[in-house]
């Protein structure tokens, strides 16, 4: 079997988004400088020469590369108000250290570079305990989190200084999950000058890793309910290992973005 965090995921995502006439603009590699801003030296190197050994993270030839690549698609996604739906995701990689398929932390680095005062809203299925304890109390950042309990990373049972944590049962639905990503924004006050979104299509209700019960038409509500923050947004690919349904997932999940008041685009 191949590894759940392929490319054909990101693929299928891309050309269905290009057939529906989605403008793409390329990124560039994320420097030493940029990544430095969260992560340590140490970490970086290893990224480097693959001086590590985690059973969810592959090395793979030209890996620096990617995770780089990866890096400034989030960086570039800040700038412009967009969405980058490179591979591989972040959000399990803290200040040292790596997990869960992600090697640097994509969204992490684009925040801090920012500056901005920013609420950080994780949807994939899975605790964002990188991202989590790259901004610890952190006064700029809060960082609001829905997840499957009891599942991958083993983090986010409970909110703690500026971390929301929202853990979730499985196959939970979309009125449960509305109404816990509602009750999270209010609890993370609106005072914000950007909203930087994880997303993952993992709590999808076929998603083999962190099903939340969710249809692909429901992302159109979470997207509506964050969208109306009517905040600067970008947003960063992390999970969803249904590579068939990434695709009209994220159509749905911008449509409400936009429809609901999000201010994306250049």
């Amino acid at each position: 079997m191949g590894h759940p965090e392929g490319p054909a995921r990101v693929r299928m995502l891309k050309d269905y988004l290009e057939r529906l006439g989605f403008p793409f603009r390329a990124p560039e590699l994320a420097s030493d400088e940029e990544i430095l801003s969260v992560h340590t030296p140490d970490l970086l190197r290893r990224v480097k020469t693959g001086d590590f050994y985690d059973p969810d993270c592959p090395i793979y030839p030209n890996l620096e590369f990617y995770a780089k690549l990866a890096v400034g698609g989030a960086i570039l996604a800040q700038r412009v108000h967009g969405f980058s739906i490179l591979r591989p995701p972040g959000h399990h990689a803290g200040p040292d250290f790596l997990g869960g398929f992600c090697y640097l932390n994509n969204l992490a680095v684009a925040v801090k570079l920012s500056g901005k005062k920013t609420l950080v809203v994780d949807i994939d299925g899975h605790h964002g305990n990188g991202t989590e304890a790259i901004f610890l109390g952190n006064p700029k950042v809060t960082y609001v989190s829905l997840h499957r309990m009891y599942n991958y990373p083993g983090t986010g049972h409970r909110s703690y200084a500026n971390a929301i944590n929202v853990p979730l049962p499985p196959r939970c639905g979309r009125e449960r999950y509305i109404e816990a990503l509602e009750s999270a924004l209010d609890q993370a006050g609106r005072d914000y000058e950007e909203l930087a979104i994880s997303v993952g299509f993992d709590t999808y209700k076929d998603d083999p890793l962190a099903s939340l019960g969710l249809d692909v038409a429901d992302y159109y509500d979470i997207g509506y309910v964050l969208g109306a923050l009517k905040l600067p947004t970008f947003c960063v690919l992390e999970g969803g290992y249904v590579p068939e349904i990434m695709g009209p997932a994220a159509e749905a999940f911008i449509s409400g973005l936009e429809e609901g008041g999000a201010i994306t685009g250049p």
